[in-house]
């Protein structure tokens, strides 16, 4: 991957695409810096720092800490990811939309403006919904918010608009960025984006070696233990990661051959490749999200263990400290799993596309067998995909509940680390290829 990065930097064109690319990362840090007006962010920060097991907390480990720094760019890229999702979600349910969506460079074009409206309309009520969070918390006297000059009202009023606009410019300027990276950059932008959020949060690693050394020399000796076999872990994370974003199962194909006047076309050999984690670190996130609501009821609504010993103990058990949200963790990572899979491939849709193409899998007959097939292989690839974004996520959990040592969203970071710099890698030696430097990847 070094090679790579030092080779492409050979070349010019690829040398201004990642200085590019480097500098949206600059944009990108200093906007985490700039924070919004009228917020008490010291405030801010130590509310959502004192509960980072609920949705709070998992919004500002994406954003990288902007959400608990009331930044401009708090929203990060969320608004964005989740009209893309919904609007793939949409275009299963109303066929207009897939067709739009399939109608070449203008039908793209179309699809993919209404996602960034969608975006910036899901950037500002998520603005209004922070301002709500921010304008309810009160530490005695001393509220959340800091109004300027004037009436009451007028001061509340204005510092709302100035919060959510400012909010939404800068969850709208994210996206503008990603895309300026996918066209003169390099990699995906909005996985660039969260790739170095999540990197700027190194720190927390060091404060958590440091704590974990205070508490060995305190009296718990056992974590200079701990602390080597998590990083032997660690790195066979990184290695399992690389291998399973890499792998895939090829399913063979055959063209028949078929004369055109005087010359023969078609009887090559192709495959099918199936990725083993075909839908990415998607899952996690899905999964995350909602997995840390009965956290974040918890820490809203606060029941006491004596008055409400029900709902206490099961919104307790499925906190991030009890096995009970492992578990559905796990569930759910395999459901959405299998649903992304589900609305991003279609086998009838490449059945059918083989079958007009001439095109078959040895010994499976075209049309709906090869459907059922290419079903059925999919289903056991997702299996084994989902069974590794599992062990990925939920084993520093378990393994972070029984140490006491703070590296819950180690596998999701390590996944999304890995993953993006595997990306980034693969199109530099993409744009190497289309100019024919082949040497340069030897």
């Amino acid at each position: 991957m070094f090679n790579t990065f030092r080779n492409a930097w050979k070349i010019e064109d690829l040398r201004k695409r990642i200085l590019f690319t480097l500098f949206v990362i600059v944009v990108y840090r200093f906007g985490i810096a700039l924070p919004v007006p009228f917020v008490n962010v010291a405030m801010i920060g130590e509310m959502i720092g004192q509960n980072q097991g609920d949705i709070l907390g998992f919004f500002d480990f994406m954003s990288g800490g902007a959400l608990s720094s009331a930044s401009v760019f708090a929203l990060t890229v969320q608004p964005y990811i989740n009209a893309s999702i919904i609007m793939q979600l949409l275009a299963v349910a109303f066929p207009s939309l897939d067709r739009m969506r399939k109608e070449g460079a203008e039908g793209q074009k179309k699809f993919n403006q209404i996602v960034r409206l969608a975006g910036a309309g899901l950037a500002a009520g998520l603005g209004v919904g922070y301002y709500f969070l921010v304008r309810s918390y009160w530490s005695g006297t001393q509220n959340a918010l800091v109004y300027g000059a004037g009436s009451p009202m007028f001061s509340q009023v204005f510092s709302a608009i100035v919060i959510v606009l400012a909010f939404t410019a800068g969850a709208v300027l994210l996206m503008w960025l990603g895309e300026q990276v996918d066209q003169r950059g390099i990699g995906n932008g909005i996985s660039i984006i969260i790739f170095a959020g999540i990197v700027s949060r190194g720190s927390n690693l060091i404060s958590t070696v440091r704590s974990s050394l205070e508490l060995a020399a305190a009296g718990q000796p056992q974590i200079y233990i701990y602390l080597p076999i998590i990083l032997l872990l660690a790195l066979a994370s990184v290695v399992m990661v690389v291998i399973l974003n890499s792998a895939e199962r090829r399913v063979p194909i055959q063209y028949a051959k078929k004369v055109v006047g005087r010359k023969m076309y078609g009887g090559q050999a192709s495959h099918i490749p199936i990725k083993v984690n075909m839908s990415g670190v998607m899952p996690i996130i899905f999964a995350s999200a909602l997995t840390t609501v009965p956290a974040t009821i918890l820490r809203l609504f606060n029941p006491s263990p004596v008055d409400n010993p029900g709902i206490y103990s099961v919104l307790k058990t499925l906190s991030t400290q009890g096995y009970g949200y492992a578990i559905i963790y796990t569930l759910l990572i395999i459901a959405f799993n299998y649903f992304y899979v589900a609305i991003s491939y279609n086998p009838l849709e490449i059945a059918n596309n083989l079958k007009k193409n001439n095109g078959a899998i040895p010994g499976i007959r075209p049309g709906r067998p090869t459907s059922d097939f290419l079903g059925r292989v999919v289903n056991r690839v997702t299996l084994i995909g989902a069974i590794f974004l599992v062990v990925v996520a939920v084993g520093p959990i378990i393994i972070g509940n029984v140490t006491g040592l703070g590296i819950q969203m180690g596998g999701t970071s390590l996944l999304i680390l890995v993953g993006v710099a595997l990306d980034t890698t693969r199109s530099l030696e993409s744009f190497m290829l289309m100019r024919h430097h082949k040497g340069f990847l030897e």
